[in-house]
């Protein structure tokens, strides 16, 4: 790798990071505008016009308030339980293409990412998703809090048990589109059509267990009010609980991302259609590109309101529902979903 291939590298990372940091931000915005409408209620709307700079001043006042550690608490992975779980976010941007190729060095295309083509993006996404579980668990037995080592106890099932079926799921995205890079599976599916064609069941299956893996409503057992008062983030107070807090909502961006690029076509604008053609512009013009960074991030961000939308909808699960859910339903279905479409694509070839 030659000056100049790690210095677009970096300044990408540079880019990304901070958008990624800015939207999970503005997205607790949006979680609590969208909540006010789903209820009738107005919302946030006192800092700023129609309440757009609530989000720097819930950052302001988590940066200004004090970082309280109980006595009994291990201090060191106290602190690095928000480390980790900020860490993993951050990690899955890095290879999730935003982007079609639009600048070619070296003889290698390269389109907005971290970590441009990387061949084995999809295993970094399931790795980086057990690895997350880390985080939580950490944070609920390092706070030796009841309340929180339960919480963490829970997420620690509730992911491990949740990934199982998510990565199967992606099995049959990778049987169908033949590899293992994002770019490559993005491009396979502009030009024979979307994968929620191809796999409608797959996608079911990835997008609910995202809901589990973010911990999100009604997979929210982790944290669940009524029961555990906060769950693995009790004994957390200032930019301790802002990371933690600020992880939640960058790795369910992360997730409408991975869906997008895994099965809705990432960058292309419609299924089916050749759209550079119908324009008369060559799919690595600047034009096309915007255009589908424009619909890619269109894409994700609808998905974020889907699970929004799903937070203020439905109950909470009871534990047992949760793991009968994940054990007795998603993952036989998933194990069934790759056995016929290995026999479709045998039969096929």
């Amino acid at each position: 790798m030659d000056l100049i291939q790690l210095l677009i590298i970096v300044v990408q990372g540079g880019i990304l990071v901070n958008v990624m940091l800015m939207s999970s931000a503005y997205m607790v915005l949006a979680e609590r505008k969208i909540a006010a409408w789903i209820q009738n209620r107005i919302g946030p709307n006192r800092v700023g016009p129609w309440g757009l700079l609530q989000s720097f001043a819930d950052v302001f006042k988590l940066y200004l308030k004090e970082d309280i550690v109980p006595a009994a608490a291990d201090y060191r992975f106290h602190a690095l339980a928000p480390v980790i779980a900020i860490g993993v976010a951050i990690t899955v941007y890095a290879v999730i293409p935003w982007s079609g190729p639009f600048v070619t060095i070296g003889g290698v295309e390269y389109g907005l990412s971290m970590a441009p083509n990387m061949n084995v993006a999809v295993l970094v996404v399931l790795a980086m998703t057990s690895v997350g579980v880390y985080g939580v668990a950490l944070a609920g037995w390092s706070s030796n809090n009841k309340y929180s080592l339960m919480g963490g106890l829970r997420s620690s099932a509730q992911m491990i048990s949740y990934e199982l079926s998510m990565g199967l799921s992606v099995v049959g995205v990778v049987l169908v589109g033949g590899s293992l890079n994002l770019v490559e599976l993005i491009q396979g599916q502009i030009a024979h059509g979307w994968n929620i064609f191809y796999q409608p069941v797959a996608m079911l299956i990835f997008f609910i267990t995202a809901l589990a893996e973010t911990n999100r409503a009604p997979f929210d057992l982790p944290e669940a009010e009524p029961e555990l008062v906060g769950g693995y983030h009790t004994e957390y107070s200032g930019m301790k609980f802002g990371l933690l807090y600020l992880a939640e909502y960058a790795n369910i961006l992360a997730s409408s991302a991975i869906i997008a690029a895994l099965f809705l076509g990432g960058w292309d604008i419609a299924p089916f259609i050749d759209e550079a053609a119908l324009l008369g512009l060559a799919p690595s013009s600047p034009p096309m590109v915007l255009i589908g960074m424009g619909v890619f991030i269109a894409k994700a961000f609808s998905l974020v309101f889907v699970f929004i939308w799903i937070r203020w909808t439905l109950p909470r699960f009871r534990y047992d529902q949760l793991m009968a859910l994940g054990w007795k339903v998603l993952l036989p279905l998933a194990l069934l979903n790759i056995a016929i479409t290995g026999i479709v694509i045998l039969l096929l070839n």
